[in-house]
């Protein structure tokens, strides 16, 4: 049986400064609670019902038995799938040297944060340096579209002006008027920046871009690529 104290507390967690407040966030599902065990990620409980495969081998994390109703009133889902898991948020320290490193200026879409994520895990970028202002990656949202990839990255939110002003790789950042990717040489270290969905790279931070890059519109006919879309395109080139 889940309490209407538990119930409300679970809810709480979609908005963020209870996600803050609480140091907690939510992932659901079967697949993402699956890579959550796998990671190093501290779980605080998990609700599951009869049917959660795994419920027998988790017995290191706090575990209560829901029916469906119940899992339907603590899940922000339309259809919850069998288990719901309550997160530490986890303090990741920066790290220095890890080749190609992701940075989003303003993105402010969770899920096209949760598809960037899953992006970097696919093409083995470890780090994601996030401004102020990007979404929060612990946003239900953002959690389900990155299907687990979240628990595999080093995600910091930092003072981006601050941060790229200490960077002595090449920074190269996304705008509709850069050369072209497939016509430069790329380096296996260095810095990619990925601007706001509407207004791309803030001014603040173009000052410490070093090379414009563009995905070319071979087509002619699109205004634009969409951000996620456009990191996959730039990290396979980058990392390939």
């Amino acid at each position: 049986m889940i309490s209407k104290n538990q119930i409300k507390f679970i809810k709480s967690l979609s908005i963020k400064k209870n996600r803050v407040k609480a140091q907690l966030f939510v992932a659901e599902g079967e697949k993402i609670v699956n890579e959550l065990l796998n990671s190093k990620f501290e779980i605080e409980h998990i609700y599951a019902t009869k049917h959660f495969s795994r419920i027998n081998s988790s017995q290191k994390s706090a575990i209560t038995l829901v029916t469906d109703d119940e899992l339907l009133k603590i899940s922000g889902l339309m259809s919850p799938n069998n288990v719901l898991a309550i997160v530490k948020i986890s303090q990741q320290e920066l790290k220095k040297n890890t080749g190609i490193t992701l940075v989003l200026d303003d993105v402010n879409d969770p899920g096209n944060l949760g598809t960037i994520i899953r992006m970097c895990d696919w093409f083995g970028v470890t780090q994601l340096i996030c401004s102020k202002c990007t979404v929060d990656c612990y946003n239900p949202k953002a959690v389900q579209s990155a299907m687990g990839s979240l628990f595999r990255l080093n995600i910091k939110y930092l003072e981006l002006t601050s941060y790229l002003a200490d960077i002595d790789t090449s920074i190269y950042g996304a705008y509709m008027n850069g050369v072209g990717i497939k016509e430069q040489e790329l380096p296996r270290q260095a810095h990619i920046v990925m601007g706001n969905e509407a207004n791309g790279i803030s001014e603040s931070i173009s000052m410490y871009i070093t090379n414009k890059v563009s995905v070319k519109n071979i087509g002619n006919n699109a205004e634009s690529l969409n951000v996620a879309i456009a990191t996959s395109i730039l990290l396979h080139e980058f990392c390939s």
